[in-house]
């Protein structure tokens, strides 16, 4: 008698390859680090311009800046904290946008920095950060939602 032998059927074949897991992709855990770090920093700091327990923010902001907007500090100080949680909400959903957005953000306040006598140190450290803003809209996929394959 006849012994049947198995069908053998191909592989089935992604149309697509699998994620990498993040431990085997250096690029996709950077996007990641920085995705949060620059989604959660500018929230946590523009929050705290309404609470102001972190620092003392009136002193980093120049005279001149309030003087030449027509506002005080404070009312200053309460809008840079809106645009700060915006920007932290862009970043969370659109890191392409919102990376230049948070990097375009630094800059002026380094900028700011300068008008201030003793604080080029902290313009320094805004500047680098802003730098990292910079790596996390070149690194963000295209369309956001802050996946990256």
């Amino acid at each position: 008698m006849a012994q049947l032998r198995p069908v053998e059927r191909p592989r089935a074949t992604p149309a697509y390859p699998p994620p990498r897991p993040v431990a085997s992709d250096p690029g996709l855990a950077a996007f990641r680090i920085l995705h949060v770090a620059f989604t959660a920093l500018p929230l946590l700091a523009g929050i705290d311009k309404f609470l102001g327990g972190l620092g003392p923010w009136r002193g980093y902001l120049a005279p001149d800046i309030a003087d030449l907007l027509g506002v005080s500090s404070q009312a200053l100080l309460r809008g840079v904290g809106a645009l700060e949680i915006a920007a932290g909400v862009i970043v969370a959903v659109e890191p392409r946008v919102g990376g230049w957005l948070v990097a375009g953000w630094l800059w002026a306040i380094v900028a700011n920095l300068l008008l201030l006598p003793g604080y080029y140190d902290i313009a320094l450290r805004d500047l680098t950060l802003s730098l990292g803003a910079v790596a996390l809209a070149r690194l963000a996929p295209p369309g956001g939602r802050g996946r990256r394959r």
